[in-house]
């Protein structure tokens, strides 16, 4: 009988051994392909995001689609590597985007952007936006260094797109 309940408490340690290592893998695998959560550090979103701010990304977003403008992207910053950036698509393939007296020209038309509460920019010429590339600029134009300074921003470097801020709980909302 003692030979029994030994084998039971056995059996029973490696079904949870078991659920735990199969709940790691899929855990790795979500957060590797699928979802991963990004903490925004900074104010060039404001007022969209605030820093301390937790997204969540989706990662298959753009394997499955093209990025829209509005979208909000999570990339690998073209200027510290070490480093993951957020900001919003302005351009995509195929767009001509230039800035002049504050205002976004995306194919010759002004771009409305209520988002924007801090339009204040520098001068951009018009640039075309090519396959493999986006044009991104953070929604607090005086506090964003994006590709106003640095320029396209290649596709290859996207994480993904931005859809839910998830923390802190007073700030839950969808992203659009």
């Amino acid at each position: 009988m003692a030979r029994e309940g030994e084998k039971a408490a056995r059996g029973g340690v490696g079904e949870v051994v078991r659920t735990l290592v199969l709940a790691l893998v899929l855990a790795f695998l979500v957060r590797t392909f699928v979802l991963e959560s990004f903490e925004v550090e900074g104010t060039s979103m404001l007022p969209t995001l605030r820093s301390g701010d937790r997204v969540l990304v989706n990662k298959l977003a753009f394997r499955l689609g093209q990025p829209k403008t509005g979208e909000i992207v999570v990339f690998q910053s073209p200027v510290i590597p070490s480093q993951d950036w957020i900001k919003r698509v302005i351009g995509v393939p195929g767009d001509t985007v230039m800035v002049r007296n504050n205002v976004v020209y995306l194919n010759g038309k002004p771009l409305p952007e209520p988002f924007v509460h801090y339009p204040q920019s520098v001068n951009v010429a018009k640039t075309y936006v090519p396959p493999g590339y986006l044009w991104v600029e953070g929604d607090n134009r005086p506090k964003s260094f994006d590709s106003r300074m640095f320029g396209l921003l290649p596709m290859k470097d996207v994480k993904g797109e931005a859809f839910l801020v998830w923390w802190p709980p007073s700030a839950w909302r969808w992203l659009s």
